[in-house]
């Protein structure tokens, strides 16, 4: 397993981000994973995680899986999500993403689950990936803690 560092801002690994979720992410076995709890303010009805925000983690978990393996940024061009039970507030889960595909370095596919900590699927996701333009790597790596591995 190796960490991989988190950014200032991301709302989602941003470890200055105020409002920010700041889970930690880690390269496992051609995979990333972050094992966590939702916070109960991640809530929209009362003891169930918002939808948005598990959809907001996959993005996460598949993007690094996508930039983990391929060693370039990326952004989302499409993203679904299936949700398939209630999410609650305070309990284990593990989100896992990893890259299906990489054509060419053009477009990354990938997959994401959220998963609870009895191995049930909470939630399954799959996603397209586009590589960050040139002129941005450097701007995207002024928000890391510390450069990733290998970029």
């Amino acid at each position: 397993m190796q960490a991989l560092p988190p950014t200032r801002s991301c709302f989602v690994c941003g470890l200055e981000n105020p409002i920010g979720l700041r889970l930690a992410m880690a390269a496992v076995a051609g995979a990333v994973e972050s094992r966590f709890r939702f916070r109960a303010d991640c809530c929209g009805f009362t003891g169930v995680v918002h939808g948005g925000i598990i959809g907001t983690v996959l993005d996460e978990i598949m993007v690094w899986a996508a930039c983990a393996e391929t060693k370039q940024f990326a952004y989302c061009a499409e993203l679904t999500v299936r949700y398939l039970r209630p999410t609650r507030p305070g309990v284990d889960v593990v989100a896992r993403g990893e890259l299906v595909q990489n054509r060419r370095g053009r477009i990354f596919l990938t997959r994401g689950e959220l998963r609870d900590a009895d191995g049930q699927a909470l939630a399954e996701a799959t996603g397209k990936y586009l590589p960050i333009p040139a002129e941005m790597r450097a701007s995207v790596l002024a928000d890391f803690v510390e450069p990733p591995p290998g970029f």
